[in-house]
């Protein structure tokens, strides 16, 4: 834990990171904490979540979070109280869980560890709801009889389904922000309005046809995903490049998670999905047995136990379907498939 303080804040740039070893009480690690932002405050580091492989280090200048943060504050100002529903050592969660209410000057209420019906009893006019696509799809089923007035939602981490989004707000949500970007860009651009384009933030420019973008002062990065622009400052979203999808927060690799089944000795063929909003909305996995005469439910506990040793928990499948060859389209592409949702 000291070495990743000392990492997230380059406590070692200061000397301070020694403290944190000599005195492990949370006062001195606050302290240490403090002194370093007084000293060097120019860089924070954060790490991706590393769902299909080592953890990335994320390094951004204060000064640009810093940025960010005062144009959603422009964007939210007013606001009572912030809610959090957001790991606050991810990006987004550092931004608008901690650097956003200290801006604000309002309290913060962490509702991670309660279930959804809980979150909506403790809401009050004039919050602001901080949460990930999968938090807002089970708010949607716990408010469905409307929202507090005046209460405005923050999603991120992932492209927010439009019919989630737009049931919040037909459920009586002020204004539910969608923000795009990454762990290694951090902002990019927002919307308010499930059917408009996203608008790039004003310190990102468009460069080579949309393809790459250029924050003020900065080098070029390629867009993390394929982005159809409408015009130098309008976009939508068309896909993850690298074919991530989010559960439970966290952004998973399904063809990884396919690669991992197609290890296990019982197992010819493998198809991998996210499962439909209906289903549950996490992993599902179509398994072409070697052995068309293996019981089903006897593989289906080895496959379970299997994924549980292989694999993180975002992303282990939850359900397993079986048969002889992989769904596919008349036309012979790959196709989904349903489950019995019990």
């Amino acid at each position: 834990m000291a070495a990743a303080l000392s990492e997230a804040l380059f406590l070692h740039e200061g000397g301070l990171d020694d403290s944190l070893v000599v005195d492990t009480h949370l006062g001195c690690w606050r302290n240490a904490t403090l002194a370093a932002l007084d000293r060097r405050s120019a860089r924070v580091c954060f790490r991706s979540s590393g769902s299909t492989g080592p953890r990335q280090r994320c390094v951004h200048d204060v000064a640009e979070l810093e940025e960010e943060v005062a144009f959603f504050a422009s964007e939210v100002a007013g606001r009572r109280r912030v809610v959090v529903a957001l790991p606050c050592h991810h990006i987004y969660g550092f931004l608008f869980s901690l650097m956003l209410p200290a801006r604000l000057g309002v309290s913060v209420l962490d509702v991670r560890n309660r279930f959804p019906p809980a979150v909506a009893a403790a809401l009050q006019p004039g919050d602001l709801v901080i949460g990930h696509p999968g938090f807002w799809t089970e708010m949607s089923r716990a408010v469905p009889t409307g929202w507090p007035t005046d209460v405005v939602g923050v999603t991120s981490g992932a492209p927010c389904s439009d019919d989630i989004a737009k049931a919040a707000q037909d459920a009586g949500l002020l204004r539910l922000l969608q923000v795009y970007g990454s762990s290694e860009t951090a902002g990019i651009g927002w919307r308010d309005n499930p059917s408009a384009p996203y608008r790039l933030l004003p310190f990102w420019q468009f460069v080579d046809g949309g393809r790459r973008l250029k924050r003020v002062g900065k080098s070029e990065v390629e867009a993390p995903d394929c982005l159809r622009w409408l015009d130098t400052g309008n976009f939508f979203l068309e896909g993850r490049r690298d074919a991530a999808v989010q559960v439970g927060g966290l952004n998973v690799h399904p063809e990884r998670v396919r690669d991992v089944l197609l290890e296990h000795p019982a197992v010819s063929e493998a198809a991998v999905r996210l499962m439909t909003l209906n289903e549950g909305g996490r992993l599902k996995a179509f398994v072409v047995p070697r052995d068309p005469r293996s019981p089903h439910d006897a593989l289906r506990r080895d496959l379970h136990a299997y994924a549980e040793a292989q694999l993180s928990v975002a992303e282990r499948p939850r359900a397993f379907s079986f048969g002889p060859s992989l769904p596919t389209t008349a036309a012979g592409k790959p196709s989904d498939w349903t489950i019995s949702v019990t």
